[in-house]
């Protein structure tokens, strides 16, 4: 992943949600890898930044707060400070790890959102959505369950099924109910929401991904051009919520910015904030995403292919000021002990319990990791597989 004629190179981590810790598949899939280029090219004595932060809106952290019966400040706060000792114990030598919540980053939300909005990049649509007929509550698609209509499972979510993996809509659902309030019947009524119409950038990102892009990992570039074979829709950039950033124009009261709106832009005010804390060291932030020089690197997992490689780079390239991702590498899922990962089961290894356990064996866990990297394929974490590593590899 090297080239000649950039100076410098910005590297991004996947923002995890401060709604839980960090598991073995977000180390194998993202953090690992990623600190591991930033190390290499900081050996090559090569300008590079990391950054990483935690994103703390969207709807997973608002229905911790539930569960738990605690507020979303209290829910992001203490998962924050979990993550962020978490990965510093680790080793994972992020140059800056920020959050979603600052200040700067809601200015830098705002202002960007702004721009594309005064630009008219920005399609205004009323559109029927679902509410608890109880409490009159517009739902996102996650708080959404129902019977799924492929394979039948129960608690299926309004985007996905867990247990097939099909790709839905609320409207597909059997039985659609609130997943906060069971019972709730759900109705239908028109609110008011801003668009990113990726339709109109469709030519533009099929020539910039599959003309320009053939480099791009396999799972990548066929997840993009799996997208991009059918015709993209306009996507919410807002949502009516009461957690997140309000939308910063007239007519948006009670709705914030859509979390794959603003949490990208997170890497960008994270940026921001290291640069104007240590300006002699950084110089200003838009040396690092506004220089044609400048390479841009996203280490992500499989399931955010799509708004790294399209929602992303079209909101970038809208608003017009910015360099676009060079690289988007992407691992697989890794599983444990042949079953899938669920935080929902508590099925993981967690990296603060891991610490705790194994203190003093940061590099067993980062080798294991990276020896059974899930870079092609989804691949399996088994405590035998690690002792066996550790007592006759290491």
């Amino acid at each position: 992943m090297e080239d000649k004629k950039f100076k410098r190179t910005t590297v991004t981590a996947a923002l995890p949600y401060a709604n839980g810790g960090v598991h073995i598949g977000h180390l194998a899939g993202v953090y690992v890898p990623a600190d591991i280029y930033v190390r290499y090219l900081r050996l090559k004595k090569q300008e590079v930044m990391f950054i990483g932060g935690s994103d703390e809106h969207g709807v997973p952290v608002t229905i911790r707060a539930r569960k738990e019966g605690i507020t979303v400040q209290e829910v992001v706060d203490r998962y924050h400070n979990l993550i962020k000792k978490s990965f510093e114990d680790f080793g994972i030598s992020f140059d800056i790890y920020s959050r979603t919540t600052s200040k700067i980053h809601n200015k830098f939300a705002s202002d960007f959102f702004r721009t594309l909005y005064d630009k008219h990049e920005l399609v205004e649509k009323t559109e029927e959505q679902f509410c608890d007929e109880v409490t009159g509550e517009f739902l996102t698609d996650r708080n959404i369950v129902g019977t799924c209509p492929r394979c039948g499972a129960e608690g299926a979510y309004g985007d996905q099924c867990e247990k097939c993996g099909a790709t839905l809509s609320p409207d597909e659902l059997i039985n659609p109910t609130n997943k906060n309030n069971p019972g709730h019947g759900l109705v239908k009524k028109a609110t008011k929401n801003w668009y990113l119409p990726l339709n109109n950038y469709q030519n533009w990102l099929k020539q910039w991904i599959l003309d320009e892009h053939k480099e791009w990992r396999p799972n990548v570039y066929g997840q993009c051009k799996s997208w991009l074979d059918m015709d993209l829709q306009p996507r919410a950039m807002t949502r009516d919520l009461d957690w997140g950033i309000p939308v910063p124009v007239e007519g948006a009261e009670g709705k914030v910015l859509y979390v794959w709106f603003d949490a990208p832009i997170g890497y960008i005010s994270n940026t921001k904030e290291l640069c104007d804390a240590q300006p002699e060291k950084w110089g200003p932030w838009q040396k690092w995403w506004q220089d044609p020089s400048s390479r841009l690197i996203h280490f992500i997992g499989k399931d955010n292919i799509v708004f790294h490689c399209i929602v992303f780079p079209t909101m970038l390239k809208a608003h017009g000021d910015y360099i676009l991702p060079d690289n988007v590498p992407a691992n697989e899922f890794l599983n444990l002990e042949n079953d899938k990962i669920s935080t929902s089961r508590n099925w993981a290894v967690w990296l603060h319990e891991y610490l705790v356990d194994f203190p003093g064996k940061q590099d067993v866990l980062r080798y294991v990791l990276t020896a059974n990297a899930p870079e092609t394929k989804d691949n399996n974490f088994t405590w035998k597989d690690f002792q066996d590593r550790n007592n006759n590899e290491l």
